[in-house]
């Protein structure tokens, strides 16, 4: 299944949501009271239009995900890499690293992304 998009000012909420979740309405309109500046009309109004697009759920007055972030980051993650880099990750990596120096952490947390994809489907 596809994951659903989630829309910057969604994406905000959500990031609050997935904070705190399960969480009653009511608080969660004070968190994006808050944190966002949100009134009440519109956190209500987000969490309508997520939880008809099936990232969000209010049952019983209780706002819970349905998609988690990590599902969220690879969904924008691959959208950004089709759209922009024509589905290249070297080419994203290779981008996003010219003109920046990395750190000796950065290097070794790719290495070891790369060495564990290659455990995963290598063998």
């Amino acid at each position: 299944m596809d994951t659903p998009k989630i829309f910057e000012s969604e994406y905000r909420f959500c990031e609050i949501l997935w904070s705190c979740q399960p969480v009653t309405g009511t608080e969660l309109v004070r968190l994006c009271r808050e944190a966002l500046g949100w009134k009440k009309s519109t956190t209500y109004t987000v969490i309508k239009r997520l939880s008809q697009r099936g990232v969000v759920q209010l049952e019983n007055g209780v706002v819970t995900a349905l998609v988690s972030r990590e599902e969220a980051q690879r969904s924008e993650g691959q959208q950004l890499l089709d759209r922009v880099f024509g589905g290249s990750l070297p080419g994203f990596v290779a981008a996003f690293t010219s003109g920046k120096a990395l750190t000796a952490q950065e290097a070794e947390e790719i290495r070891r992304l790369i060495d564990r994809y290659e455990e995963e489907n290598h063998g």
